[in-house]
């Protein structure tokens, strides 16, 4: 099975994906599920999960919360995380039995790694991140033997399944039992990012 582990919609402030159009862009491309966690919410999840028509396909609820080192994902959510603050934003998903996933570690600067111990899993491909940031990403996981997802960071169709995260079972089966083997394909980051401002802006007036 294979997922994109990385998805934002509407509901995030530099996004215009309609969740219930994300599992048919995804089924399409040949993704067997997809983790929307937009900026700091998990109402795209939600609305995800309930307009999914497809039994075989699998919406996995998250947020990507930023906090004063930067941003962390929260997989298998189902409320919100309120605190921005980094051991309160793990407590709380770790409260809810969430998954906790370090994103893209050297995007735009290092997590230090006196806290990496507090998450269950490192992002090892971003498909917004540079080669070079995904390379030491990876390294980081197997360095202190977590497991590593892979995901586009899609904030538009076009982007939707360009990193993967391969598994045996289901996602949430297979976490901690195999080892996660990722892929992906690079999006230009000047490109994308620059897309992704442009939006924001005119989102907010």
């Amino acid at each position: 099975m294979n997922y994109d582990l990385h998805v934002h919609s509407k509901y995030s402030h530099d996004s215009l994906l309609d969740p219930s159009k994300i599992p048919q862009i995804a089924i399409k491309r040949g993704l067997d599920g997809v983790a929307i966690i937009d900026h700091n919410s998990i109402q795209g999840g939600i609305e995800g999960e309930k307009t999914n028509k497809d039994p075989d396909f699998e919406i996995i609820v998250g947020s990507e919360i930023k906090t004063e080192y930067g941003d962390v994902i929260g997989l298998f959510l189902n409320e919100e995380v309120k605190s921005r603050n980094f051991i309160e934003v793990i407590e709380e998903i770790k409260n809810q039995g969430g998954l906790t996933v370090l994103a893209h570690p050297f995007r735009p600067y290092e997590f230090p790694e006196k806290i990496i111990h507090h998450f269950d899993g490192i992002e090892g491909f971003n498909a917004r991140s540079k080669q070079w940031q995904n390379h030491k990403a990876h390294l980081l996981a197997l360095k202190f033997n977590k497991n590593v997802t892979a995901g586009s960071d899609a904030h538009f169709a076009f982007e939707i399944g360009r990193g993967r995260t391969y598994t045996k079972d289901t996602f949430r089966k297979s976490w901690g039992n195999d080892r996660m083997k990722i892929s992906g394909q690079e999006s230009n980051y000047y490109i994308t990012h620059g897309l992704s401002v442009a939006l924001e802006k005119i989102k907010k007036g």
